[in-house]
């Protein structure tokens, strides 16, 4: 399938029993899961069995599984608490990914925060973060995939040459890779709209990181015009973006075989509605 589209899914109650009801409900092809609560540091133990049934539905269903990190991390923060608990809570969630066979797991790029220089950000960024790259030495550990922010504060990685930096930060990593959400650069000041935005967004980025880094996209119409820097998510074709954008998606050279998860408002109606147009758009 060229792009398995998808949806992140809630996990309360079991990876696979509430988790995959959820997407067959939707008719998703893929799946992004919290294996941590996204707005704190816990990092809890999976249970086994659960773990061992999701990769099981997911193989029998063909659907692939993605994980996003809690959101609390920044390994830009000039507060040492904030940066130790980042390699914690991000090798956890490395962890729990191999542990329920995802391919990949979702981490936001961060802040430079405390007025410091983004370089000293940076090479923070490569202190704390490329030690937990080189711990993926397993043949089904998970991909690192960074995800840019929409350009608020003193983000790291909001416009699609921010990823050069960081990229190099971190050797280019082999197991390093792209999350590319759709509102997010969006906001950061890539149009995407008219015939060529779309294009011209993702050869930037091919340009910026190299072919085949691009692992992961977030799916998101975005609430407010290009450049805002707001990250106001809006269902599929009903916000500033449009439908048009997204069927350019499916078929730029950059997301051949890429999978598309929304993070999108509505509720169960509304994502079962964003992946079914979604779908249309690529299959149209």
């Amino acid at each position: 399938m060229r792009n398995p589209v998808g949806s992140h899914v809630p996990v309360a109650g079991g990876l696979a029993r509430t988790g995959l009801a959820y997407a067959r409900d939707l008719g998703a092809e893929t799946v992004q899961v919290f294996v941590a609560n996204p707005r704190g540091w816990a990092t809890p133990t999976g249970n086994p069995a659960e773990d061992e049934r999701f990769r099981a539905e997911c193989a029998a269903g063909g659907i692939t599984a993605y994980v996003h990190a809690p959101y609390l991390i920044n390994f830009g923060s000039h507060t040492e608490a904030t940066a130790e608990k980042s390699v914690d809570s991000l090798r956890h969630s490395l962890r729990r990914g191999r542990e329920i066979g995802a391919l990949g797991v979702v981490v936001h790029t961060g802040s430079a925060t405390g007025g410091r220089p983004r370089e000293v950000a940076l090479a923070q960024v490569r202190e704390r973060m490329l030690p937990l790259l080189d711990e993926l030495t397993h043949d089904d550990d998970p991909f690192l995939l960074l995800e840019s922010t929409a350009g608020q504060g003193f983000s790291l990685c909001s416009r699609t040459w921010d990823f050069g930096p960081y990229f190099e930060a971190l050797d280019a990593h082999p197991k390093l890779g792209v999350c590319l959400d759709t509102c997010h650069v969006f906001a950061a000041g890539h149009d995407l709209t008219g015939p060529h935005g779309t294009g011209r967004t993702l050869d930037q980025l091919v340009e910026t990181v190299g072919a085949g880094r691009l692992k992961l996209i977030h799916a998101n119409d975005s609430k407010d015009v290009a450049g805002a820097f707001k990250d106001r998510h809006e269902n599929i074709g009903a916000g500033r973006i449009g439908e048009e954008p997204f069927r350019a998606l499916f078929t730029h050279p950059a997301t051949e075989n890429v999978p598309l998860v929304i993070e999108t408002p509505g509720g169960k109606a509304g994502h079962a509605a964003d992946v079914e147009r979604l779908k249309k758009l690529r299959d149209g």
